[in-house]
């Protein structure tokens, strides 16, 4: 089997709900990205063979296979095609392992991987509200009724859960958000994300431009009290607003190319792909699935925590990336290491790619050689990709 290169990754700065981005329409976000990730490698458009993008809420501004206009929205010639891919929040975590599986068969050697969502233009649970409205049912089906009878998936109970199984108290969950807060901070002020941020222009209330490139969601002003005083989401749980990922709007991602596309095209490879896999879990739970999967993916790569460098844990709430650490037993001083979605946002479809840029540049910077990283996802499922930097 071949191998599949990373050779360019970038991201929008994260906007906040009906924030810096709220004028900026979904499908454009994404070109951007596209037109980007061109621009960095000097590669020909047109020698792009796909395009995977990563959105989980696939209606209004973000239907109609919102890849495929970001296409036609962007410097990608009309040969260049597109398709949409929903895993949940691992959307585009898994739109770069579909991109890279695709390039290790050796049917393809150029594929971009990325991954959008406006969560200020298109709300978080639309689909459902809309199909609802609509008079067209639920999702959840009389089989499913069946095997999970009285239950309400619900993302928000899975995160309380997680505290609970694993012992984790508030003052640990309220803790760790602050430190995310601390870590974004200084990866900002220290210059840690210009590598991998394409600037967006953005209009204020009087029509003034100026350039976005600092991650909206970062308090810079954050304490430990402010976090601690944040009401509770549920009576006698663990988890607060404060301690969960924030709305944010982006886009992100990469370039994935195969060996031959290298040499032909003369690219610099960033990173290796190591290893790829997804795992599914407890739904009930399930933010529980990127510790075992983890697990698993260590073993099918023959590695141990301790051969991992630096981690990307998806802060969709603290509770997941603190069970993480205490089950895997990893060194949280080389995990989310420049904050994570508490403090920058977790653009739902967009994270994944948004993640892996991160990861890339991050390694490049100190210098080392093997990332992981993992998300939850709804349904309770896990992807996770091991990277080499080269």
């Amino acid at each position: 089997m071949g191998e599949a290169y990373i050779v360019a990754a970038t991201r929008t700065a994260g906007g906040r709900k009906g924030g810096k981005l709220k004028d900026w329409h979904p499908v454009d976000l994404g070109a951007v990205v596209l037109n980007e990730l061109v621009d960095r490698t000097g590669m020909d458009p047109a020698r792009v063979e796909d395009v995977i993008m990563g959105c989980v809420m696939q209606v209004g501004e973000q239907a109609i296979n919102v890849a495929r206009n970001a296409v036609m929205a962007s410097k990608l010639p009309e040969s260049v095609p597109g398709t949409s891919v929903d895993r949940q929040c691992g959307s585009s975590q898994q739109a770069l392992q579909f991109a890279a599986q695709a390039v290790m068969s050796g049917t393809q050697d150029v594929v971009i991987a990325a991954g959008v969502e406006s969560m200020t233009r298109v709300p978080m649970g639309s689909s459902a509200a809309l199909a609802a409205k609509a008079g067209m049912g639920q999702y959840k089906s009389p089989r499913m009724e069946e095997r999970y009878p009285n239950i309400q998936f619900s993302q928000f109970m899975g995160a309380e859960m997680m505290a609970k199984k694993y012992g984790l108290t508030k003052d640990q969950l309220d803790e760790f958000a602050y430190h995310s807060h601390q870590r974004a901070i200084a990866a900002t002020q220290a210059g840690a994300f210009k590598d991998e941020i394409v600037a967006l222009t953005i209009k204020d209330e009087a029509g003034a431009e100026s350039a976005h490139t600092v991650d909206e969601g970062i308090r810079f002003d954050a304490s430990l009290d402010g976090i601690r005083g944040v009401k509770l989401l549920v009576e006698g749980g663990a988890i607060t607003a404060a301690t969960s990922s924030q709305i944010c709007d982006g886009a992100s991602g990469v370039m994935i190319v195969s060996e031959k596309a290298l040499k032909e095209f003369g690219l610099t490879p960033l990173a290796r792909i190591h290893h790829l896999s997804v795992m599914g879990h407890d739904p009930v739970i399930m933010l529980e699935a990127p510790l075992p999967a983890t697990q698993r993916a260590l073993e099918k790569a023959g590695m141990k925590i301790d051969d991992i460098d630096l981690f990307e844990v998806n802060e969709a709430f603290a509770s997941v990336p603190v069970a993480w650490l205490k089950a895997t037993g990893a060194n949280p001083e080389n995990m989310n290491i420049n904050g994570g979605a508490i403090a920058l946002g977790h653009p739902l479809g967009a994270s994944g790619t948004k993640l892996m840029t991160t990861l890339v540049h991050g390694l490049k910077a100190k210098n080392k050689r093997y990332g992981l990283q993992t998300m939850c996802e709804g349904g309770g499922m896990a992807n996770v990709t091991i990277i080499e930097r080269l």
